[in-house]
């Protein structure tokens, strides 16, 4: 019988998204086949502070030649002892901008998900809109405001005022008067010097899941998110009870619609040299039916009920062989980096 693999999971977090990341880190972690897998859980606190295991837990792993993971513990450097792979179920910044992706790589370890690249890029939507744009994916315009930057809104209203780097919608607003624009800007801003005013896309939100490294990217059924709460995906849609639904596949939709969908989803994929999984949030534009690409997200919402795994399961993977996929997929990266000469 072969060994299990030593796995890492990483929750919580400093970001505002901290409570929603604990929740995906539990259903993964319940997820993972104890027959297969070794976990160690680490929760990050909100002030940054990473809590090991009491006493020797993470002592009682076997010895392997893996590297070490170092992390911040007790305000001083320490080791969490010999893993195969992590997984840094962390949301928002600090965790899904390739912060905690360039420590596993200084580290030498396995991690699931994107890389320090993509997922910096995706994590900065005015960045990633200007790649999308290159590349020929179409995306809503939009301006970003630098610190020292007059308030302007070139579109009209309404219009989406957010941070530039953060998620689940947290400090974004949909501005629907002059008069809501500086005060939508200044909240946004709480959360990051960088703000962007983007146009309202009017039509159908859809989402679809992608999964795989760079040659081997699939895409899932896309969903339609149907909100409950407001006119648009807010927060309380996104996690309150009975805020959402998601309806697999979109009803009322082309299946040429759907395909080209999946294909957008897997080109941004790619375009952003993602690896591992993203979730791809488009618009369909009610004027003309074109699929106009929100964002794509590196670390979504990951519970059994979270839309990317229902997404999966609809087109044929169930929880835990998603989750299986994903550190295989992470194993398989690091062996191929691994011949690389630096």
């Amino acid at each position: 019988m072969s060994r299990r693999i030593r796995v890492a999971v990483l929750a919580g977090g400093r970001s505002s998204e901290h409570e929603i990341s604990r929740a995906s880190a539990a259903s993964v972690i319940a997820a993972l086949d104890p027959t297969r897998y070794d976990v160690i859980a680490i929760e990050i606190a909100r002030d940054g502070r990473w809590a090991l295991p009491a006493g020797d837990a993470r002592a009682a792993l076997p010895a392997s030649v893996a590297e070490t993971l170092p992390i911040p513990a007790d305000s001083a450097p320490t080791a969490l002892g010999a893993v195969d792979v992590v997984l840094p179920i962390l949301h928002g910044p600090f965790g899904e901008d390739g912060t905690v992706q360039g420590l596993c790589e200084l580290a030498g370890v396995a991690y699931v998900g994107p890389g320090v690249l993509a997922s910096a890029l995706c994590m900065d939507k005015d960045m990633f809109k200007r790649v999308m744009r290159d590349q020929g994916v179409p995306v809503a315009r939009h301006v970003a405001l630098r610190l020292g930057d007059p308030v302007t809104n070139p579109f009209g209203y309404p219009v989406f005022v957010k941070p530039a780097r953060l998620g689940s919608s947290i400090g974004i607003s949909k501005v629907r008067e002059e008069a809501e624009l500086e005060p939508a800007v200044a909240l946004a801003r709480r959360h990051d010097e960088k703000v962007l005013v983007e146009e309202f896309v009017p039509g159908m939100e859809i989402e679809v899941a992608i999964l795989g490294n760079l040659t081997s990217p699939v895409a899932s059924l896309p969903g339609q998110v149907v909100s409950h709460f407001a006119d648009w995906y807010d927060t309380s849609s996104k996690y309150d009870d009975g805020g959402s639904d998601l309806l697999i596949p979109p009803p009322g939709l082309s299946d040429e619609l759907l395909a080209r969908a999946q294909r957008l989803a897997v080109q941004a994929f790619v375009a952003t040299e993602c690896e591992g999984m993203a979730r791809a949030d488009f618009f369909v534009r009610e004027t003309d039916g074109e699929i106009v690409l929100n964002e794509l997200n590196t670390i979504p919402g990951f519970t059994s009920t979270s839309f990317y795994s229902r997404l999966f399961a609809a087109s044929g993977f169930t929880y835990a062989a998603l989750v299986d996929r994903l550190i295989e997929l992470a194993l398989e990266r690091h062996d191929r980096r691994s011949g690389l000469e630096f």
